[in-house]
C-alpha cells in the first residue's frame, strides 16, 4: 500500500513538472536578437582549418630558438599550471554533480541493554540493530539537471581559460623574445656607430690641424659620441630588464637566454580586410563568457526549482533482534520504505527574491558577454591596422636608412676636400643613427601586432 502511495505521488509530480516548468528542463541557447544572435549564428558556420587562429604556435613561430623556449614556458610556466588545476577542479565538481543522481547508502549498526529494579543483565535483555538505509532524490523538476549542467559549463569556462592562459605566454614568451632580439640590435648599431663616431673625431681633430676647421668642430664631435655613449647603458639596462621579464615568463632564475638576431621571421598571410565573426566566436575568452551566461542561465533555472516540491524516496532494512518492545532471539530481517514530498509553503517570498536576482545576474552577464566580442573585435581590429601600416612604415624607412648610409658616406668625402661643413656631417650621422634604431623599433612593431593578431584571432593551439 505505501508502495502504490509513492508511486502515485511521483506521478503527480510528474505531470506538476510538465505542465508547470517545462523552462526548466531546456539546455542553454544563446538569446537570438542582438549581438548575442549574431554570434550564434556565426558559431553554425564552419570555420577554416588553415585560418590563422587555427594554426599551430610552433608553425607560427619558426625560429628554432623562439620554440625551445615557448616549449619550456608551457611546460613550466605557473599561470598555466594553475589553470590546468582549475579544470581538475571543475571536473570533479561536474563528478559530484552526476554522481548526485544516485541513492545515498550508510549503515548504522546499533545496539544497547536496560536493567530496572536491579534486574541482572542478560543476554536477552540486549537488542541490537543493523540497518543499511538509502535515500533518493528523484529528480521531477531538474535541480539535479542544472546543477550538473551548471557545472558542465564551469568545466567548458575553465578549459577556456586554460586555452587563453596558453595563448598569452606563448605570446608573452614571443613579444619578450622579439623585444630582446631588437635591443640586441640596437645594442649592436650603437657600439658599431661609437666606433665610426670616434674616428670622425679624430677626423676633425686632423683637419684642425690642418688649419681646416676650428675647436668648435671637434668639441662638437665629441659631444654628439659622449651622447652615443649615454645611450649604451640606457639600452643596457633595458636589454637586462627583458631578460628578466623573459626568465621570469619561463619559471626560471635570471638568465641571459639564447636569440637569434640573425633570423627573420616569416608569418603566415594574414587577412587584410575584415575577420569574420565566427572567427571572433572561437576565442577562449568569448568561449569562457558564453559559459558563464550559460552558467547564469541554469542558475536561473535553479532558482525556479525552489518554487516546486522536492520527492524523496528513503528506504532502510537490515537484521534486529528488537520487534517492537519485545526482543527475540534470533533476529529477523526487516524492510522499510518511506516517500517524502517537500513543497514551500512560508519561504515562497524569499525564493521570488532569489529568482528576481538571478534573473539580473543572468541579463549583467549577457551584457558582460556581449562587451566581450566587442572587445575581442576591436582588437582584431587594431592589430590588423598595426600589422599593415607598419608593413607600409618599414618599407619607407628602409628606403631612409639606406639614402642616409650614402649621405654620410658623401658628406664625409665631401669634408675631406674641403666641400662640406661638418655641421653637414654630424646631422647625416645623426639622421642615420636614428633612422636606423626606427627600423628596428618598426620591424618589432610588426612582429608584435602579427603576435597580437594571432592571439587575438584565439591562436596558441
Amino acid at each position: 500500500m505505501k508502495q502504490n502511495r509513492i508511486i502515485t505521488m511521483a506521478l503527480v509530480a510528474a505531470i506538476a513538472a510538465t505542465t508547470t516548468s517545462c523552462h526548466i528542463y531546456k539546455k542553454f541557447e544563446l538569446p537570438e536578437e542582438g549581438l548575442a544572435g549574431e554570434v550564434a549564428e556565426a558559431q553554425k558556420e564552419e570555420i577554416d582549418s588553415t585560418s590563422l587562429g587555427n594554426v599551430a604556435w610552433d608553425d607560427m613561430f619558426t625560429d628554432p630558438q623562439l620554440q625551445a623556449l615557448i616549449q619550456i614556458a608551457l611546460d613550466n610556466n605557473v599561470d598555466l599550471e594553475n589553470a590546468r588545476l582549475n579544470v581538475e577542479i571543475a571536473n570533479a565538481q561536474l563528478l559530484g554533480s552526476k554522481l548526485s543522481y544516485l541513492p545515498s547508502l550508510s549503515l548504522t549498526p546499533n545496539g544497547g541493554t536496560a536493567s530496572y529494579g536491579g534486574s541482572k543483565i542478560t543476554r536477552d535483555t540486549w537488542s541490537y540493530q543493523i540497518p543499511v538505509t538509502a535515500s533518493w532524490e528523484i529528480d521531477i523538476f531538474g535541480r539535479l539537471l542544472n546543477t550538473k549542467r551548471q557545472a558542465q559549463s564551469a568545466v567548458l569556462q575553465s578549459e577556456a581559460y586554460q586555452q587563453a592562459a596558453r595563448a598569452q605566454i606563448i605570446s608573452g614568451v614571443a613579444n619578450c623574445y622579439y623585444t630582446i632580439v631588437m635591443l640586441e640590435r640596437q645594442l649592436q648599431i650603437l657600439n658599431e656607430t661609437a666606433d665610426i663616431w670616434k674616428q670622425s673625431i679624430q677626423t676633425m681633430q686632423d683637419l684642425k690641424e690642418a688649419g681646416r676647421y676650428n675647436e668648435v668642430a671637434v668639441v662638437q664631435s665629441k659631444a654628439n659620441y659622449n651622447s652615443l655613449l649615454a645611450t649604451i647603458p640606457q639600452t643596457e639596462v633595458s636589454l637586462y630588464q627583458a631578460y628578466n621579464t623573459l626568465s621570469l615568463l619561463l619559471n626560471r632564475p635570471y638568465q641571459k637566454w639564447d636569440v637569434d638576431t640573425a633570423y627573420e621571421p616569416a608569418f603566415p598571410e594574414y587577412m587584410e580586410e575584415g575577420v569574420p565573426l565566427k572567427y571572433l566566436a572561437a576565442r577562449p575568452d568569448v568561449k569562457a563568457a558564453e559559459q558563464s551566461l550559460a552558467s547564469a542561465y541554469y542558475a536561473t533555472n535553479l532558482a525556479r526549482t525552489a518554487f516546486y516540491p522536492n520527492l524523496v524516496i528513503s528506504a532502510s532494512g537490515g537484521f534486529t533482534n528488537l520487534l517492537g518492545s519485545v526482543i527475540k532471539n534470533p533476529g529477523e530481517w526487516f524492510f522499510q520504505l518511506a516517500g517524502q514530498l517537500t513543497a514551500p509553503l512560508f519561504n515562497r517570498g524569499q525564493n521570488i527574491a532569489t529568482l528576481k536576482a538571478a534573473k539580473a545576474q543572468q541579463e549583467q552577464t549577457l551584457n558582460n558577454f556581449e562587451y566581450t566580442v566587442l572587445s575581442a573585435g576591436a582588437e582584431v581590429s587594431d592589430a590588423l591596422v598595426a600589422y599593415t601600416k607598419n608593413k607600409e612604415r618599414a618599407v619607407n624607412l628602409k628606403a631612409q636608412v639606406e639614402n642616409l648610409s650614402k649621405a654620410v658616406e658623401y658628406n664625409n668625402d665631401l669634408l675631406k676636400y674641403g666641400t662640406a661643413t661638418y655641421l653637414e656631417v654630424l646631422t647625416a650621422q645623426q639622421s642615420l643613427l636614428s633612422a636606423q634604431m626606427s627600423e628596428i623599433q618598426c620591424l618589432l612593431e610588426i612582429q608584435q601586432s602579427a603576435i597580437s593578431l594571432y592571439q587575438a584571432l584565439g591562436g596558441g593551439r
